[in-house]
């Protein structure tokens, strides 16, 4: 008897639903989520709604409070210096494995991604453009050989991904992000570790100097 495909759980499609409306900017930061709405929408119960928003708690997205009710993610300026501290580490870590392991893979997806990243923004199709910057940073984690690593960086890459529409908004990020991942792919062709680091951490560096600046505008969200 061959393998077959089980379909998704009710529960994982709402909670890939309401992921990708916070991914997407759909709703903002800080802004409260309806439970019901949410049920009215899927036109599903509000069992599976909840175990979504439990599960999006625990990667970071939603805030529930008792008596309250939920909301989406806001950061402070400690939490948005933890988060690039926590990027820093872990891309860093996954690039050198990738090197060893499958620098051909590594460079090969990041050629590709770069290209459609240049594609998209030249089109002026941002959603896209932030979809495949998430795609970029995935590819260290796809070629490094180390499923602790990339479970570690999965429970987040959606906040991450989030915060990244956010910037989207700033003048001239998007730019400057692309002009970064080229240097990126230039440097993992050169196959040299150190540039690579290097470069990765001046680009999340400058993300992080961005989410402060702009920190007012995430609280009030």
């Amino acid at each position: 008897m061959s393998d077959f495909e089980r379909p998704p759980s009710l529960s994982s499609v709402v909670t890939e639903h309401i992921r990708t409306m916070i991914i997407r900017g759909d709703v903002p930061l800080g802004a409260a989520i309806s439970e019901r709405g949410i049920s009215a929408e899927l036109k599903v119960s509000k069992t599976p709604v909840r175990e979504a928003l439990a599960q999006l708690r625990n990667e970071g997205l939603v805030t529930i409070v008792p008596q309250s009710g939920v909301r989406v993610f806001t950061l402070s300026a400690r939490e948005v210096r933890e988060i690039c501290a926590f990027r820093k580490v872990l891309e860093a870590a996954a690039l050198e494995l990738s090197f060893a392991a499958d620098p051909a893979g590594l460079l090969h997806d990041l050629e590709a991604i770069e290209t459609r990243m240049r594609n998209a923004l030249s089109g002026g199709d941002v959603r896209a453009y932030l979809s495949l910057d998430t795609d970029f940073h995935l590819a260290f984690f796809t070629h490094c050989g180390n499923s602790y690593l990339q479970k570690a960086y999965g429970l987040y890459v959606g906040k991450i991904a989030a915060l990244r529409t956010h910037l989207a908004n700033k003048p001239q990020h998007t730019q400057m992000s692309m002009d970064e991942h080229q240097q990126i792919v230039s440097a993992v062709r050169a196959r040299d570790l150190a540039w690579v680091v290097k470069v990765l951490g001046d680009h999340i560096g400058r993300t992080q100097e961005t989410y402060e600046i702009g920190i007012e505008d995430i609280s009030l969200a």
